[in-house]
């Protein structure tokens, strides 16, 4: 039989042409490693994917990043399958991801008495039945036109996204009666997935999967449910709660119009911000927004100082890196790399004393950071701010919430804003978008179009990102008192425009050509969206141009 070679585990190995990868790494050595998929060539496949010529191979695990999307990916259609075979079945739509797990909301007929302790006591023995049975997913490639016939599609959505398809066929994955579209790879079969189970979650139920941290109450992050619902509301109001929605928008012309109503609700939050903050005028000084990477941060602080003028106050706008240390006294990470993140990275103390002395009416002298010499600019060069009666001071940064900063202040002199784009657009009932790859795309576009860097260093950098942004942002995003989701439903279709040439300048070979490819894959869902009637104060001009505000 003919053979090929591959580069595996830093070593080069022949193996006959069409052996699966799952046949090469051996069944034993996939459970013990709990590998979930592989990287060809720097492609995440399947593990019953053939070899078919010289390529490098690497193993894709339930820990890694890549892996828990396979991982959720797999769990969500045994949970679905689960939700057809209870008596009587049940509908379950996804939601947003929360500590713990994937949210999933109950529909079911209106004489069904069934609590949400029962209705989760029986998905979880069917979930186990299926688990135990080590079943395969079943992948076929079919034309779209038989697809139509295939698909489990109690709404009508997958049916919708199908007629924007842009190719002759489509992927899809079945599991006992239960076949979805499939959106990326799975796992070899059902038992990969042992350990997933649901739990109640008023008011609906959560997916939790294995080795994932149980939540522990309903009241656990209850801004950021809000906010999430908040949303949801606003999507619903405007007929965009889907991709093929959105698709169906813009190929009936009126796309212009949903941009103009979200822009519309986007203002309207950001009036009712600072109306609480013109309420609270007496006693509030100092506003602290925070949000991790380009949640769009600028622009909302921007518009809101716009509000505020409206309200008769005058802001004044710190950016808290620039008290950032200088970089020969920066913490390091467990690499040794500078850790830019990190709290101990600003002058702490020095930011404590400015936030008293306003507050007791004294000048303070902001220091200004020079990021291509690594240090603050001479003194004479800072600037000297002291607020008047009509004036608050808005300070921008990702550690904003951090209660360090303003622990010795009265809580009535502090109003703080938590910033994200918390995308609650689905692809269909049973297929979420990662909330993380809006802004991901976002700082692609921005990173490639004004700071000189490739999609492949941004998305190389990303993961770094992320683990700043979870050690520093989230743990204290329950500290604001209100938040502000900048996501936008139409602006994966506008991304697309920029973003896809430049995840194709990725190099074919480059760790980050996995990555790119995905978010490829996914950008291919939407009938792209031309920048033209986005309004000039938007928060998507801060990543594609065309603002009326200087960043």
């Amino acid at each position: 039989m003919e053979k090929c070679i591959i580069e595996f585990e830093g070593k080069e190995m022949r193996v006959d042409i069409g052996t699966k990868i799952s046949s090469f790494l051996g069944r034993k050595q996939i459970r013990k490693k709990k590998i979930i998929a592989a990287k060809l060539n720097n492609n995440i496949v399947q593990l019953d994917t053939e070899i078919n010529g010289a390529a490098t191979l690497s193993l894709v695990k339930t820990t890694d990043p890549g892996g828990k999307k396979v991982l959720h990916r797999s769990a969500t259609h045994i949970l679905q399958t689960a939700a057809r075979k209870i008596t009587p079945p049940i509908q379950l739509n996804i939601g947003q991801a929360i500590i713990g797990g994937f949210f999933y909301e109950i529909i079911k007929e209106k004489d069904d008495s069934r609590d949400l302790t029962q209705i989760a006591h029986l998905l979880n023995k069917e979930i186990s039945e299926i688990i135990n049975s080590d079943m395969p997913f079943i992948h076929k490639q079919v034309s779209t036109v038989t697809a139509f016939s295939l698909l489990t599609d109690p709404f009508g959505s997958k049916a919708e996204l199908l007629n924007a398809w842009s190719t002759p066929t489509v992927s899809v994955t079945g599991l006992d009666g239960f076949v979805d579209i499939n959106h990326g790879p799975f796992a070899p079969s059902t038992s990969f997935i042992w350990g997933a189970r649901v739990l109640p979650y008023q008011p609906g139920l959560i997916l939790v999967l294995p080795d994932a941290i149980e939540p522990t109450s309903s009241k656990d992050g209850r801004r950021i449910w809000s906010c999430y619902r908040e949303t949801r509301t606003w999507n619903r109001k405007v007929g965009v709660e889907t991709v093929a929605q959105l698709n169906r928008a813009v190929l009936d012309d009126r796309i212009n119009e949903v941009i103009r109503v979200v822009e519309a609700q986007h203002e309207k939050k950001i009036i009712e911000i600072a109306n609480n903050i013109t309420s609270r005028r007496k006693d509030l000084r100092i506003v602290c927004v925070a949000g991790p990477s380009s949640a769009g941060k600028t622009t909302f602080v921007q518009r809101l100082s716009v509000q505020l003028q409206v309200n008769g106050i005058q802001p004044v706008i710190v950016g808290l890196d620039d008290y950032y240390r200088d970089r020969s006294e920066c913490p390091r990470d467990e690499n040794g790399e500078f850790d830019f993140e990190a709290l101990e990275a600003l002058e702490v103390p020095l930011i404590q004393k400015h936030f008293k002395n306003l507050l007791q009416g004294k000048p303070i002298d902001i220091p200004k950071f020079d990021f291509v010499q690594g240090k603050r600019v001479p003194p004479e060069k800072w600037r000297t701010v002291k607020l008047k009666p009509d004036q608050v001071l808005i300070v921008e940064g990702i550690h904003g919430l951090n209660p360090q900063l303003t622990q010795n202040l009265p809580i009535d002199s502090i109003y703080k804003i938590y910033i994200n784009a918390l995308t609650q657009l689905v692809i269909d009932e049973h297929n979420r978008i990662y909330t993380s790859d809006t802004r991901l795309l976002r700082r692609i576009v921005r990173d490639r179009r004004y700071r000189g860097t490739g999609a492949a260093d941004t998305i190389t950098r990303w993961p770094s990102v992320q683990k700043g942004e979870e050690q520093h942002i989230f743990p204290f995003q329950e500290h604001a008192a209100i938040m502000f989701n900048t996501s936008l439903i139409y602006e994966a279709a506008v991304l697309k425009s920029f973003a896809w040439r430049y995840l194709l300048e990725v190099p074919y070979g480059h760790p980050s050509r996995s990555e790119a490819y995905r978010l490829l894959q996914f950008l291919q869902l939407f009938v792209p969206v031309f920048p033209d009637n986005i309004p000039a104060n938007s928060v998507i001009r801060e990543f594609i141009g065309g603002s009326n505000f200087s960043y």
